[in-house]
C-alpha cells in the first residue's frame, strides 16, 4: 500500500527529427518533497528514452486520486496515521480508512444484469411474434412483432429479476445467504458485517490479508463484492472503507474546494472552509451500522485495532443514522 505524503510533476521534452516530444509524470515520496521531485525526474527521464525508442506510452499521467489511477499510489490528503493504517481525504471529501492487510468488502445492492433472462424473454417473445405472423400470415407483422421482442425483452428481464428477490426475500437477505454460504464452508473465518446506505461491508477478523491472495479474490466473489471496489484492491495493494458520511447525503450540495491533492496553496483556505462545514454536519451521522459477527468470532490482535478505529469513526455502533 502506498499513500505518498509528498507528489511532483516532471517535465521532459525534445525533438527528435524536427518534430516535438514532451512526457510528463509524476513522483511521490514519504520523506519530502524534493524526494518526490527526484522520484518524478528519473520517471519522466525514463519515459522519454522509452518514447524515443519507438515505445507507445502515454504522453501524460492523469491526476486522478484513487478510482482509475492505474499504477499509481493513492493520492489523497492524509488526515491521520494508526500504525500502518491511513485514513485519507477522498476525492469528494469524506473521510476513508485505508489498511494493508484487514479485509473488507463492500456489497452495493445493485441488481445483476439479467442477460440470460433477457435471452430467454427475447427468444419468448420473438417466438410468439412468429407465431402471431404466421396466424396472420403477414411476414411483415413477423418482422415487426419480433423488433417489439427486442425492445421489451430488456424490461421485462429486469421486471422478473426484481420479482425473483423479493420472492428471495429482498437484496440484504440475499446478500446475508452469500455471506452465510462462505461463513458454513469456512468455519474458521469470522465476519463482521455492517449494513451501508447501499447495501452491506464485511470486515474479516480472524486473520490479516494481502490484497493478491488467491483466497482473497474466492472470498470477494463468494459475497458478491463490488466489482470496482475488487479491481482497486488489487491495483492499490489494500482494502478500502469509507467512515464518513457521503456529502450529498448530509445536504452539502457543493463539491469539496481545490481539486485533486495536492491543491494549490492559494485554494487551500476555501477547502478547510468546506472541510469545516462537512465535519460539522457529519457529526450527526454514522458511515455504517453494526449488525453482527458471522463465522468464528476469532478477532486477531492485529485487526482487532482495526476494528475499534473502523467503528469508532464510521460510528457504526451509535444508532447514528447512516449517510
Amino acid at each position: 500500500m502506498q499513500i505518498p505524503q509528498f507528489w511532483a510533476e516532471g517535465r521532459a521534452h525534445a525533438q527528435p527529427g524536427g518534430r516535438s516530444v514532451t512526457v510528463r509524470r509524476f513522483g511521490w515520496s514519504d520523506t519530502s518533497q524534493a524526494d518526490a521531485q527526484a522520484m518524478a525526474d528519473d520517471r519522466v527521464a525514463e519515459a522519454l528514452d522509452r518514447v524515443l525508442a519507438g515505445e507507445s506510452l502515454a504522453r501524460r499521467e492523469r491526476k486522478v486520486p484513487y478510482n482509475g489511477a492505474e499504477g499509481l499510489p493513492i493520492r489523497e490528503e492524509i488526515v491521520g496515521r494508526h500504525g500502518d493504517t491511513i485514513i485519507t481525504r477522498n476525492a469528494y471529501g469524506a473521510r476513508c480508512l485505508n489498511s494493508p492487510n484487514a479485509l473488507f468488502a463492500d456489497i452495493d445492492y445493485w441488481p445483476p444484469f439479467p442477460c440470460s433472462l433477457s435471452c430467454v424473454a427475447f427468444l419468448v417473445l420473438a417466438a410468439l411474434g412468429v407465431w402471431a405472423g404466421w396466424l396472420a400470415s403477414s411476414w411483415c407483422l413477423g418482422v415487426v412483432l419480433g423488433f417489439v421482442a427486442l425492445a421489451a425483452a430488456w424490461p421485462i428481464a429486469g421486471l422478473v429479476n426484481r420479482a425473483l428477490l423479493k420472492f428471495k426475500g429482498g437484496d440484504e437477505a440475499v446478500a446475508r445467504s452469500r455471506i452465510e454460504r462462505f461463513a458454513e464452508v469456512h468455519p474458521d473465518w469470522a465476519l463482521r458485517v455492517y449494513r451501508t446506505p447501499a447495501g452491506l461491508r464485511i470486515l474479516v477478523t480472524h486473520l490479516p490479508f494481502d490484497p493478491i491472495e488467491p483466497i482473497v479474490q474466492t472470498f470477494f466473489e463468494s459475497v458478491g463484492a463490488d466489482p470496482q471496489y475488487v479491481r482497486m484492491c488489487r491495483s492499490q495493494q489494500c482494502f478500502r472503507a469509507r467512515v464518513s458520511a457521503k456529502p450529498w447525503r448530509i445536504d452539502i450540495g457543493q463539491h469539496i474546494r481545490g481539486g485533486v491533492w495536492p491543491v494549490q496553496p492559494e485554494k487551500l483556505a476555501a477547502r478547510q472552509e468546506w472541510i469545516a462545514a462537512y465535519e460539522s454536519a457529519a457529526a450527526g451521522f454514522a458511515a455504517c451500522e453494526f449488525l453482527d459477527s458471522v463465522g468464528s468470532g476469532v478477532v486477531h490482535p492485529e485487526i482487532a485495532r482495526v476494528v475499534k478505529l473502523h467503528d469508532d469513526l464510521s460510528r457504526a455502533t451509535t444508532g447514528l443514522p447512516i449517510a
